[in-house]
Protein backbone atom coordinates (compact mmCIF):
# COMPACT_ATOMS: atom_id res chain seq x y z
CA UNK A 1 0.00 0.00 0.00
CA UNK A 2 1.39 3.51 -1.18
CA UNK A 3 -1.79 5.46 -0.27
CA UNK A 4 -4.63 5.69 2.48
CA UNK A 5 -8.33 7.42 1.66
CA UNK A 6 -9.98 8.40 4.68
CA UNK A 7 -13.43 9.23 5.17
CA UNK A 8 -14.17 12.40 7.44
CA UNK A 9 -17.33 12.69 9.47
CA UNK A 10 -17.52 9.17 11.80
CA UNK A 11 -14.13 8.24 10.24
CA UNK A 12 -11.79 10.68 11.49
CA UNK A 13 -13.81 13.69 13.09
CA UNK A 14 -17.25 12.89 14.96
CA UNK A 15 -19.78 16.15 14.91
CA UNK A 16 -20.85 17.61 18.48
CA UNK A 17 -24.63 16.27 19.48
CA UNK A 18 -27.87 17.73 18.49
CA UNK A 19 -28.32 19.12 22.12
CA UNK A 20 -24.18 20.93 21.89
CA UNK A 21 -24.92 22.24 18.32
CA UNK A 22 -28.75 23.85 19.76
CA UNK A 23 -26.87 25.49 22.81
CA UNK A 24 -23.83 26.73 21.54
CA UNK A 25 -26.03 27.96 18.49
CA UNK A 26 -28.16 29.97 20.73
CA UNK A 27 -24.86 31.02 23.23
CA UNK A 28 -23.51 32.82 19.94
CA UNK A 29 -26.77 34.43 18.57
CA UNK A 30 -27.88 35.67 22.17
CA UNK A 31 -31.27 33.73 22.21
CA UNK A 32 -33.04 31.79 25.23
CA UNK A 33 -34.62 29.28 25.63
CA UNK A 34 -36.41 27.72 28.27
CA UNK A 35 -34.62 24.08 29.06
CA UNK A 36 -37.35 22.46 28.97
CA UNK A 37 -38.33 23.99 25.60
CA UNK A 38 -34.74 23.31 24.64
CA UNK A 39 -34.30 19.88 25.11
CA UNK A 40 -37.53 19.29 23.59
CA UNK A 41 -36.41 21.02 19.55
CA UNK A 42 -32.98 19.34 20.60
CA UNK A 43 -35.02 15.44 20.59
CA UNK A 44 -36.95 17.05 17.13
CA UNK A 45 -33.84 18.53 15.67
CA UNK A 46 -32.71 15.07 16.07
CA UNK A 47 -35.68 13.41 14.40
CA UNK A 48 -35.40 15.57 11.80
CA UNK A 49 -31.96 14.43 11.08
CA UNK A 50 -31.35 18.43 10.91
CA UNK A 51 -27.70 18.08 11.88
CA UNK A 52 -25.31 17.08 8.85
CA UNK A 53 -23.39 14.23 10.21
CA UNK A 54 -25.47 13.48 12.87
CA UNK A 55 -28.92 11.10 12.91
CA UNK A 56 -30.08 10.56 9.44
CA UNK A 57 -34.16 12.01 8.90
CA UNK A 58 -36.71 9.65 10.41
CA UNK A 59 -38.15 11.12 7.23
CA UNK A 60 -38.09 13.58 4.22
CA UNK A 61 -40.58 15.82 3.45
CA UNK A 62 -41.55 15.66 -0.18
CA UNK A 63 -41.05 19.53 -0.62
CA UNK A 64 -37.29 19.12 0.51
CA UNK A 65 -36.84 15.00 -1.88
CA UNK A 66 -34.98 17.33 -4.50
CA UNK A 67 -32.57 19.37 -2.52
CA UNK A 68 -31.98 16.30 -0.41
CA UNK A 69 -31.09 14.25 -3.35
CA UNK A 70 -28.60 16.68 -4.38
CA UNK A 71 -27.59 17.57 -0.85
CA UNK A 72 -23.84 16.38 -1.76
CA UNK A 73 -23.62 17.83 -5.13
CA UNK A 74 -24.19 21.18 -4.89
CA UNK A 75 -23.34 23.90 -1.68
CA UNK A 76 -26.71 25.41 -2.10
CA UNK A 77 -28.71 22.81 -2.29
CA UNK A 78 -26.71 21.06 1.11
CA UNK A 79 -28.10 24.20 2.57
CA UNK A 80 -31.68 24.03 1.69
CA UNK A 81 -31.38 20.67 2.58
CA UNK A 82 -30.65 20.87 6.20
CA UNK A 83 -31.92 24.05 6.66
CA UNK A 84 -35.59 22.84 5.59
CA UNK A 85 -35.04 19.71 7.38
CA UNK A 86 -34.41 22.01 11.18
CA UNK A 87 -37.29 24.54 10.05
CA UNK A 88 -39.56 21.46 10.18
CA UNK A 89 -38.83 21.97 14.18
CA UNK A 90 -40.36 25.43 15.56
CA UNK A 91 -37.66 27.86 17.34
CA UNK A 92 -37.70 31.16 18.39
CA UNK A 93 -36.18 32.99 15.64
CA UNK A 94 -36.06 31.43 11.74
CA UNK A 95 -32.79 32.83 11.38
CA UNK A 96 -31.67 30.23 14.07
CA UNK A 97 -31.81 27.72 11.15
CA UNK A 98 -29.44 29.66 9.00
CA UNK A 99 -27.10 30.23 12.27
CA UNK A 100 -27.18 26.32 13.29
CA UNK A 101 -26.57 25.28 9.81
CA UNK A 102 -23.33 27.72 9.50
CA UNK A 103 -22.35 26.37 13.64
CA UNK A 104 -22.34 22.83 11.83
CA UNK A 105 -19.63 24.14 9.29
CA UNK A 106 -17.00 25.27 11.69
CA UNK A 107 -14.33 23.62 13.47
CA UNK A 108 -15.58 24.01 16.64
CA UNK A 109 -18.30 21.45 15.98
CA UNK A 110 -15.91 18.74 15.28
CA UNK A 111 -14.05 16.82 17.35
CA UNK A 112 -11.21 14.26 16.12
CA UNK A 113 -10.94 10.71 17.33
CA UNK A 114 -8.44 10.22 19.78
CA UNK A 115 -6.31 8.23 17.44
CA UNK A 116 -6.91 10.35 14.63
CA UNK A 117 -3.51 12.97 14.79
CA UNK A 118 -1.24 9.62 15.70
CA UNK A 119 -2.33 7.29 12.80
CA UNK A 120 -2.24 10.22 9.92
CA UNK A 121 1.08 10.99 11.34
CA UNK A 122 2.76 7.88 11.52
CA UNK A 123 1.63 7.30 7.57
CA UNK A 124 3.38 10.45 7.09
CA UNK A 125 6.29 8.96 8.69
CA UNK A 126 6.22 6.06 6.52
CA UNK A 127 5.97 7.70 3.17
CA UNK A 128 2.44 7.13 3.09
CA UNK A 129 -0.06 9.61 0.99
CA UNK A 130 -3.34 10.43 2.65
CA UNK A 131 -6.32 11.85 0.72
CA UNK A 132 -9.85 12.67 2.25
CA UNK A 133 -12.66 11.48 0.19
CA UNK A 134 -15.95 12.92 1.32
CA UNK A 135 -19.71 13.18 0.54
CA UNK A 136 -20.19 16.76 1.67
CA UNK A 137 -21.73 19.77 0.44
CA UNK A 138 -19.44 22.86 2.42
CA UNK A 139 -15.64 23.09 2.79
CA UNK A 140 -14.04 20.92 5.75
CA UNK A 141 -10.47 22.42 5.19
CA UNK A 142 -11.07 24.89 7.83
CA UNK A 143 -11.77 22.07 10.41
CA UNK A 144 -8.20 19.89 9.26
CA UNK A 145 -6.53 23.37 9.60
CA UNK A 146 -8.21 24.07 13.01
CA UNK A 147 -7.36 20.97 14.69
CA UNK A 148 -3.82 20.51 13.42
CA UNK A 149 -4.46 17.82 10.86
CA UNK A 150 -4.07 19.09 7.18
CA UNK A 151 -0.27 19.64 7.85
CA UNK A 152 -0.72 14.96 6.82
CA UNK A 153 -3.60 15.38 4.58
CA UNK A 154 -1.85 15.26 0.29
CA UNK A 155 -5.89 15.56 -1.23
CA UNK A 156 -9.27 16.41 -0.59
CA UNK A 157 -11.67 14.98 -2.99
CA UNK A 158 -15.00 16.24 -1.53
CA UNK A 159 -18.29 15.18 -3.62
CA UNK A 160 -19.51 18.69 -4.45
CA UNK A 161 -16.67 19.73 -6.22
CA UNK A 162 -16.46 17.06 -7.90
CA UNK A 163 -19.99 16.13 -9.06
CA UNK A 164 -20.25 12.87 -8.14
CA UNK A 165 -20.37 10.92 -4.32
CA UNK A 166 -19.57 7.83 -3.18
CA UNK A 167 -20.29 5.11 -3.52
CA UNK A 168 -19.14 6.31 -7.20
CA UNK A 169 -15.67 4.74 -8.29
CA UNK A 170 -14.77 8.01 -10.07
CA UNK A 171 -14.71 9.98 -6.53
CA UNK A 172 -11.88 7.13 -5.72
CA UNK A 173 -10.56 7.62 -8.66
CA UNK A 174 -10.01 11.16 -8.77
CA UNK A 175 -8.14 10.48 -5.05
CA UNK A 176 -6.18 8.17 -6.30
CA UNK A 177 -4.99 10.56 -9.49
CA UNK A 178 -4.22 12.97 -7.07
CA UNK A 179 -1.93 10.99 -5.34
CA UNK A 180 -0.70 9.76 -8.12
CA UNK A 181 -1.91 6.09 -6.26
CA UNK A 182 -2.70 2.69 -8.31
CA UNK A 183 -6.09 1.71 -6.60
CA UNK A 184 -4.20 -1.81 -5.74
CA UNK A 185 -2.12 -0.31 -3.77
CA UNK A 186 -4.43 2.53 -1.69
CA UNK A 187 -6.35 1.61 1.20
CA UNK A 188 -9.62 3.02 1.87
CA UNK A 189 -10.86 3.59 5.43
CA UNK A 190 -14.70 4.55 6.47
CA UNK A 191 -18.00 3.71 8.53
CA UNK A 192 -19.61 3.16 5.59
CA UNK A 193 -20.01 0.05 3.86
CA UNK A 194 -22.36 1.24 0.97
CA UNK A 195 -20.45 4.21 0.46
CA UNK A 196 -16.79 4.10 1.34
CA UNK A 197 -17.19 -0.08 0.08
CA UNK A 198 -17.67 2.24 -3.31
CA UNK A 199 -13.85 2.00 -3.24
CA UNK A 200 -13.65 -1.86 -3.84
CA UNK A 201 -15.11 -1.36 -7.39
CA UNK A 202 -11.98 0.45 -8.43
CA UNK A 203 -9.59 -2.09 -6.91
CA UNK A 204 -8.86 -0.38 -3.47
CA UNK A 205 -8.83 -2.18 -0.51
CA UNK A 206 -11.30 -1.28 2.33
CA UNK A 207 -11.10 -1.12 6.18
CA UNK A 208 -14.35 -0.29 8.09
CA UNK A 209 -14.23 1.51 11.56
CA UNK A 210 -17.48 2.22 13.38
CA UNK A 211 -19.61 6.09 13.57
CA UNK A 212 -19.50 6.41 17.51
CA UNK A 213 -19.32 8.98 19.64
CA UNK A 214 -15.42 10.38 20.28
CA UNK A 215 -15.37 9.09 24.13
CA UNK A 216 -16.64 5.12 22.70
CA UNK A 217 -13.87 4.91 19.96
CA UNK A 218 -9.83 5.90 20.94
CA UNK A 219 -8.57 3.19 19.25
CA UNK A 220 -10.33 1.97 16.00
CA UNK A 221 -7.71 3.75 13.48
CA UNK A 222 -5.06 2.76 14.82
CA UNK A 223 -5.17 -1.32 13.16
CA UNK A 224 -4.83 0.97 10.05
CA UNK A 225 -1.29 0.59 10.60
CA UNK A 226 -1.02 -2.69 10.76
CA UNK A 227 -2.08 -2.87 7.23
CA UNK A 228 1.01 -0.91 6.17
CA UNK A 229 4.37 -1.44 5.25
CA UNK A 230 6.92 -0.07 8.23
CA UNK A 231 8.95 3.36 7.41
CA UNK A 232 12.12 1.74 5.42
CA UNK A 233 15.15 2.60 7.31
CA UNK A 234 18.13 4.04 6.39
CA UNK A 235 20.77 2.39 4.16
CA UNK A 236 24.16 1.41 6.29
Amino acid sequence: MTAVLFDFSGTLCRVESTESWLRATLAATGITMEEPQLMEAATALESAGALPGGAEPSAVPEELAGAWAERDLCAASHRAAYTGLSRQVPLPADDLHDALYDRHMTPAAWTPYPDAAQVLEELRERGISVGIVSNIGWDLRPVFREHGLDAYVDAYVLSYEHGARKPDPRLFAVACAELGAEPERTLMVGDSRVADGGAAALGCRVHFVDHLPVADRPDALLPVLDLLPEAELPSV
